[in-house]
């Protein structure tokens, strides 16, 4: 149904398409009077007992007052939540404010043909969404005792909901603001529903290819050659699980609507000329995910390459061949993309679980395939290659739980995020360089630059156990090579703690094979080795051509399989080119990961020990700071905004600065501008002698050296004569205006700062200030929400941060004030998105503490964030 725009107040972005529990599809919206017909039809299809319990008596219809009631609200103290398929009312949801303002009474209805779907659940979250928006903190209900159901979804709902049984009602009452708890239902119930989607698109029993040109022939013969065993079908005659489209761009939207009539679970779109089709191709892809979605199905394209599940024999895809079972996951976006990702991995002989190519990603995201690769057993490495992303912080948030458990490999573009790929419709970034680099890394994703790093490191990880530290033993038969190796190696953070060379000269190749098998195991036994690269060439001694590749692979294999340690090959010098030494060398003893040279071996294996330092270090914790106070200044914020419009920014002068900060618990050393040298001296005598005396210019007030700053002036005197010589100083500049500052006790001069950006919402950045963020660009950044070990790195990353420590024999500061006061900023930031920037320069780090010299608020419009405490297709 579409929403008129005349309906006044009409809350447009309240509007989504959920996952419902069996992994089906629905779209959420705020009701409308338009609605009155569809309510009714929709009472009228309940049973006695869901009005009765609903109700607390039965009624067969609606009087035209109640529909009045339930379908004209305001948007603000009466809301109300539609849930619908095919344009059917399937639950409904509201909430109506009471006389204390901060209260609200819920309640819902859910059709009977569609009960244990998850629609209370998901209807309860958006409630609870905009009832927060609409400044109602707290949520009431009167439920009858024998209404199990309701009761369950606001027992499993995450919150504390308070009960009281009284003249035979139950009296539910709870919080609305998000708890770890709700937050962590909410998460897993996303996460079964979203993964149960894309099983059901990667494991149908009946297929439907729709087309007759060359790409549905070429499907076809794939599914067929590559031993599909579900059912086969050329149209929608019979019902089936999972339709592959291939049809003229202009009969895409027929199709999927037929889809939808016949019941069809999900859709592969294989016709390109969509979003990479200007304005008009892309709200036609728009219009073909809101069609899909208001089906109930999720939808792979447009411009797919299809999806493969190796488990099931199922190549639907235009990728020829059906891929080597094994347990890597893929996914890729672009038809082209898929098809370098798939030839790099099969090159190498990797073993694929899985394979989504999702196209322009119009539904189905990396996302998606995170939820899915979780729980999917045949799946022990995720390998990724991103053009776009589309929602960061849910990816963040998955792949930061995901990775705990399976390696993720990430490969991106390195213009994603800066710029609009082809047939993508996706926001870009204006956060800092490397800001979204930082975010792939705090989720401990292992990120590459580019297919062929991908597949290097997919196969160490595929075959070999993580290693458990830096301690690395170079296993060579050439003495030159192995000192180039152990160099290289060491450039990467490898620590090179023995480096073998001296290999027995054996004639026989038994005894030759033997001996690299005493020798390896000898090295892989000692406690400080932690991987092997084995580094052979042919020459005399260990020769490999006479003792034969393979041979040697299965010494390697077999030392790796007995003591768990990763072992590499890397058989330089091979110049028969029947001999493979690139990829996955299969053996009796397992697979080796093997390389035609050193230095790929040596970059994938640095890079695997960097994921399994991540896995071993502490996550650390998200316990908010203490004496905050998030409502208040979420009121405060929204007094401040309420004349603010469109793209406007505001700045906050320094009072309304504090008074927003102190809601935080933050302070900032006090400071008075002043007209006359009078008001100066007065402001000095309120502020406490000596005093700092500044340049009101942004370039200027913090740079001693550039004459903008005078420091500790005892007395008035003295601060008239400074005042005189500043002003003569700065003329040649134009900087007039001037200020006074209570001293600061000594430190090491800080940047923090804080923007909301359209891409990655809440970007937190730490710096030293000076010329090591304005002429190195030395700055470290982090998405919140940032746990103790997230706040640590952070003040830790930056190439200039050894000053905090202890530099150069001055004082190390106490880097435990730092932390608390970057917890607080990056609480406030994630909790507030309008604050457009918040900037403390600078911050004096101390050796007794931390002070925030000046700071820099700017606030615009509420940015939507795409990973919110409710569940939501993008």
């Amino acid at each position: 149904m579409v929403i008129q725009a005349e309906e006044d107040g009409y809350p447009h972005h309240w509007e989504a398409d959920v996952v419902l529990r069996d992994g089906a599809t629905a779209h959420l919206r705020p009701i409308a009077a338009s609605d009155a017909d569809a309510v009714q039809s929709f009472h009228q299809g309940q049973s006695e007992q869901s009005i009765y319990l609903r109700f607390f008596t039965y009624r067969s219809t609606l009087t035209e007052k109640e529909l009045r009631r339930f379908t004209q609200v305001d948007y603000r103290n009466r809301v109300a939540f539609v849930i619908t398929v095919a344009g059917a009312i399937i639950g409904i949801g509201r909430y109506d404010r009471l006389a204390d303002p901060k209260l609200a009474e819920v309640a819902f209805n859910i059709s009977d043909a569609h009960q244990g779907r998850g629609l209370g659940s998901i209807l309860l979250e958006h409630l609870a969404a905009a009832a927060r928006e609409n400044g109602v903190s707290r949520f009431t209900a009167e439920v009858l005792p024998e209404n199990r159901k309701m009761l369950t979804v606001f027992a499993e709902a995450g919150y504390e909901v308070s009960r009281h049984f009284d003249d035979g009602v139950v009296s539910l009452s709870f919080d609305i603001d998000p708890t770890e708890r709700s937050l962590e239902v909410m998460a897993s119930r996303e996460h079964r529903a979203e993964a149960r989607s894309i099983e059901g698109l990667l494991s149908p029993s009946s297929i439907a290819v729709i087309g007759s040109g060359r790409l549905a022939e070429q499907l076809l013969d794939h599914l067929r050659s590559g031993g599909y065993r579900g059912a086969i079908a050329r149209d929608l005659a019979q019902p089936v699980d999972l339709a592959v489209i291939a049809v003229p761009k202009a009969e895409v939207s027929a199709v999927i609507a037929e889809c939808g009539r016949a019941g069809v679970k999900g859709v592969v779109v294989l016709t390109s000329g969509f979003a990479d089709d200007g304005d008009t191709g892309l709200a036609l892809q728009r219009e073909l995910v809101l069609q899909a979605r208001e089906q109930g199905m999720r939808l792979i394209g447009p411009a797919s390459l299809g999806v493969v599940n190796t488990k099931i024999s199922l190549n639907a895809s235009l990728a020829a061949g059906m891929p080597a079972r094994g347990n890597l996951g893929l996914f890729s976006q672009s038809a082209a993309i898929g098809v370098s990702l798939y030839t790099a991995t099969a090159r190498r002989g990797l073993g694929v679980s899985t394979a989504v190519s999702a196209g322009s990603r119009a539904d189905i995201s990396g996302n998606d395939l995170l939820q899915y690769w979780e729980d999917d057993a045949d799946t022990a490495v995720c390998a990724m290659y991103f053009e776009s992303i589309g929602n960061p912080r849910k990816f963040s948030r998955l792949a930061r739980r995901l990775a705990r458990s399976k390696p993720v490999i990430v490969a991106k573009s390195d213009t994603l995020g800066l710029q609009l790929p082809p047939g993508h419709a996706v926001r870009t970034t204006q956060a800092p360089a490397g800001a979204l680099d930082a975010m792939l890394r705090q989720a401990g994703t292992i990120r590459v630059k580019n297919i062929d790093e991908l597949a290097n490191i997919a196969q160490i990880t595929v075959s070999q156990a993580l290693p458990a530290g830096r301690g690395l033993s170079v296993f060579s038969n050439s003495l030159a090579l192995a000192r180039v190796v152990a160099d290289a190696a060491a450039q990467t953070g490898l620590i090179v703690v023995e480096t073998v060379a001296d290999l027995a000269h054996q004639e026989e190749p038994a005894e030759a094979l033997s001996s690299l098998r005493e020798r390896l195991l000898s090295t892989l036994h000692r406690s400080d080795v932690h991987s092997v690269i084995a580094t052979l060439m042919p020459v005399r001694g260990l020769d490999l051509e006479a003792l034969g590749v393979d041979s040697v692979a299965e010494v390697l294999a077999q030392c790796a399989r007995e003591t768990g340690k990763p072992v590499i090959a890397a058989f330089s010098g091979i110049l028969d080119p029947t001999i493979t030494v690139e990829g996955l060398m299969k053996t009796a003893h397992g697979e080796l990961p093997s390389f035609s040279g050193p230095g790929s071996a040596i970059s994938a294996l640095a890079a695997v020990v960097r994921y399994a330092e991540w896995l071993r270090r502490d996550q650390g914790t998200f316990d908010p700071p203490e004496s905050i106070d998030p409502e208040a200044a979420h009121d405060f914020l929204e007094r401040l905004l309420e004349h603010v419009e469109g793209a406007e920014l505001k700045t906050l002068d320094a009072s309304q600065a504090q008074q927003l900060l102190s809601y935080y618990g933050i302070s900032v050393l006090p400071s008075a501008t002043f007209r006359s040298d009078r008001e100066a001296v007065a402001a000095a005598g309120r502020l406490g002698w000596p005093v700092a005396l500044k340049s009101f210019d942004p370039a200027l007030r913090h740079r001693l050296d550039l004459g903008g700053v005078r420091l500790n002036i005892p007395d008035a005197a003295t601060l008239k004569r400074e005042i005189a010589q500043m002003r003569q100083s700065l003329k040649a500049v134009g900087s007039s205006e001037l200020e006074v500052q209570s001293m600061a006790p000594l430190g090491q001069a800080c940047i923090l700062r804080a923007i909301e950006d359209p891409l990655l919402g809440p970007v937190v950045s730490f710096g030293m200030a000076g010329d090591a963020v304005n002429l190195l660009d030395d700055w470290a950044h982090r998405v919140p929400p940032l746990s103790t070990s997230d706040v640590a790195e952070l003040v830790r990353a930056p190439r200039a941060a050894a000053k905090l420590f202890g530099y150069q024999g001055l004082p190390a500061v106490k880097i435990a004030a730092l932390e608390e006061l970057v917890s607080r900023l990056a609480v406030l930031k994630d909790e507030h998105p309008e604050i457009a920037l918040i900037e403390f320069n600078p911050v004096l780090a101390g050796a007794e503490g931390c002070t925030v010299l000046s700071v820099t608020v700017q606030l615009g419009n509420a940015a939507q964030r795409t990973d919110s405490a409710r569940r939501a297709l993008a």
